[in-house]
């Protein structure tokens, strides 16, 4: 049962992780229609987008929000192993075991202090003004969804971790 629920959850990280990949193709368009804009006279188009730059901003936080889980899954995050590598496996193992649940607490006071802080935005009705004015709370929604996710995915990493062999994880390390 877990190994189909921990299944159709990877699928979902994946799908998310190509919705990055297609928010990064629409910055990309985005820009380069900036930049040829800017430095091409087309009758009847404005000289270059306004707007490019916000939205390439915003663009930026949407992938590492989308990818962010699909990556934990991966064991492609960001992570400091040689100390484990070089450790006694079982003390190795128990270090894993400290790391997640360290991992899963930031997940769920960041998505609960996040999903705090978009509500009081929605509620107060606080805006950002650039170049558009938007909501200030549809750049803060995600956070708390994505860090549920990571949380999730935490738990998922436990999981394995409980089932594998007493040491250290083996995936995505620098000294093998």
């Amino acid at each position: 049962m877990i190994d189909r629920l921990s299944g159709i959850y990877g699928r979902l990280l994946a799908g998310l992780a190509l919705v990055g990949c297609a928010i990064l193709m629409g910055m990309m368009v985005i820009i380069v229609a900036d930049v040829a804009l800017r430095n091409i006279a087309i009758p009847g188009l404005p000289r270059g987008l306004a707007w490019s730059n916000e939205i390439s901003e915003l663009f930026l936080y949407l992938i590492t929000m989308c990818v962010a889980p699909w990556l934990l899954r991966q064991g492609q995050h960001i992570r400091v192993d040689i100390l484990l590598q070089a450790l006694p496996a079982r003390l190795a193992w128990y270090l894993e075991w400290l790391g997640d649940v360290i991992g899963l607490a930031c997940c769920c006071v960041i998505a609960w202090n996040g999903t705090r802080a978009a509500w009081s935005s929605y509620m107060s009705g606080a805006v950002n003004i650039k170049t558009l004015v938007t909501p200030e709370w549809w750049g803060l929604a995600p956070l708390p969804a994505i860090f549920v996710l990571l949380a999730i995915e935490m738990i998922f990493r436990m999981i394995r971790l409980q089932r594998a062999e007493r040491g250290p994880r083996h995936d995505a390390v620098s000294a093998a």
